[in-house]
């Protein structure tokens, strides 16, 4: 892999996962504010109950997306192709979006509350 994509690819990764932590923490002071604002009537109760539920669904997407890229990877490892062929990027592309849809698969298949 070329050092300018290597180094490219780390800072993505940082950026995002400072990113998900900054989210991630002003969902939890949100929650604590409107928990310690006094009696909750119905409406929050159920944004509350929102934003938890989406949280639970978000680390099943990205575990599986995660999951069917790194397949992929593993996959390509073992597939002989011409160092200009687009093999790689087609079969990689196929393996994610195998991760999407088992990932939809498996919450439209949850009943419904």
């Amino acid at each position: 892999m070329d050092k300018h994509i290597a180094v490219f690819l780390v800072v993505a990764v940082i950026v995002i996962t400072i990113a998900w932590v900054i989210i991630a923490w002003y969902n939890f002071r949100l929650k604590k504010r409107i928990i310690d604002s006094g009696p909750v009537n119905d409406e929050a109760m159920g944004f509350l109950k929102n934003l938890s539920s989406a949280s639970n669904t978000e680390s099943l997407k990205w575990g599986c997306i995660i999951f069917a890229g790194g397949l992929g990877l593993v996959i390509l490892q073992f597939i002989p192709y011409p160092e200009d062929s687009a093999l790689p990027y087609g079969l990689e592309a196929m393996f994610i979006a195998a991760g999407f849809l088992t990932y939809y698969y498996l919450v439209n298949r949850k009943p419904k509350q």
